[in-house]
């Protein structure tokens, strides 16, 4: 047993210090806006903003004052309002009429085969002129020159889709707890490092901030291919990637900014329909998800009062680097990295959040969201 039991601390071990430290340089090496100055005016061709709202009549203000402040000279901005039942289209269409590059369109009914929000991006696209296009959130704030910076980057790295790590806005113990876990969970799953090597199977779009050229949208079949896809966002990267584009993330800071989710029960509301979509709808998914949470992320933490010597070692070790690790995802993300001391708890946080989209997506016999139920058995068949 205690053979076993060293075998299984130095697996773990060695995942920390191999594959966690090559992660970690990975995203040290990520670009950062900071790096790359403001595009001039001759080098800023069209682009269109897109995105969609429903019932975001508390967030949109503080975003679409952001969005009016951008300098960028050819500009559009163009906003969906997905069949809202509060204030979200009066307050698009006064914004509407104080700039004069905001366009407003209205869904009002949500034709079938379609999830609301790529139905809503891809009724904003149909409309937009831009050689280039970002689709964004509405409740995302920019800073003024972040689309000169984002497109200089693309020019300088010759890229043809950009998605950018922005900041999360965060309050409370239990929201950092949380959010500090999935952006090392992020890391380590999707590894954004890893998306700008075409020979890599990686691929990253964050909802947030997604910069594409309109020609490779199009080629990579826009959102049409993306209709019942929960995880829009992050299949945007994977088909234009597939399609033989170039695609890269970035480290945005302070210049993309969101309020992901208000307190923690809105948070575990809120990935009820993403995390059982994040695991492709499948249960041996979800199985080897729970099973790396509480190998990697659990057991060198709950091992070290009860083991000695080599064990012991292994365990601190294993440890040790989860934390140094953590801290510096706690640091990208603006946050105290003493919140790394609280990985256990974001892993039990995760697992709960894992097996409760798993089960309440099985016993609904799908998701609703923005106020539609769709079916399993279509959501598995629209994946991409």
């Amino acid at each position: 047993m205690s053979l076993l039991w060293t075998l299984l601390l130095a697996l773990v071990a060695a995942f920390w210090l191999v594959y966690g430290l090559r992660v970690g340089l990975e995203a040290l090496r990520l670009p950062w806006l900071d790096e790359v100055a403001p595009a001039t005016d001759a080098d800023c061709p069209s682009l269109s903003l897109l995105f969609t709202a429903r019932d975001e009549a508390a967030a949109l203000p503080r975003a679409l004052a952001s969005f009016a402040a951008l300098d960028y000279p050819r500009l559009e901005i163009i906003a969906v309002d997905d069949r809202s039942r509060d204030e979200t289209g009066r307050i698009l269409h006064e914004a509407a009429e104080r700039d004069p590059r905001l366009r407003v369109l209205t869904v009002r009914e949500l034709p079938p085969g379609w999830l609301g929000k790529p139905h809503g991006l891809a009724t904003a696209y149909r409309q937009a002129r831009g050689e280039w296009l970002v689709f964004t959130d509405a409740d995302v704030c920019f800073a003024p020159d972040v689309l000169r910076r984002a497109i200089a980057l693309a020019r300088v790295r010759a890229l043809d889709h950009l998605t950018l790590l922005g900041r999360l806005e965060m309050t409370g113990f239990w929201e950092k707890v949380a959010l500090t876990f999935f952006g090392l969970g992020f890391h380590f799953a999707a590894r954004p490092g890893r998306a700008a090597d075409p020979r890599a199977p990686h691929y990253v779009g964050v909802g947030a901030f997604q910069l594409v050229r309109r020609s490779a949208y199009e080629a990579s079949g826009t959102h049409r291919r993306l209709a019942l896809e929960v995880v829009d966002d992050m299949k945007l990267g994977k088909i234009v990637k597939q399609a033989g584009f170039r695609s890269a993330a970035a480290v945005a800071g302070e210049r993309v900014r969101v309020r992901w989710y208000a307190g923690l029960g809105e948070l575990v509301r809120g990935v009820t329909k993403n995390f059982f979509a994040g695991a492709e709808y499948k249960l041996r998914v979800v199985a080897l998800q729970v099973l790396g949470l509480m190998l990697f992320y659990l057991l060198p933490f709950l091992a070290l009062p009860f083991v000695r010597g080599t064990e012991l070692i292994l365990a601190g070790v294993a440890a040790l680097a989860a934390v140094v690790l953590h801290g510096g995802i706690c640091w990208g993300m603006g946050v105290s990295v003493l919140y790394a001391l609280t990985q256990p708890l974001g892993a039990l946080l995760f697992l709960y959040l894992l097996l409760r989209s798993t089960a309440v997506t099985l016993w609904r016999g799908g998701v609703e969201w923005r106020g539609t139920f769709y079916p399993l058995a279509e959501l598995r068949k629209g994946m991409v």
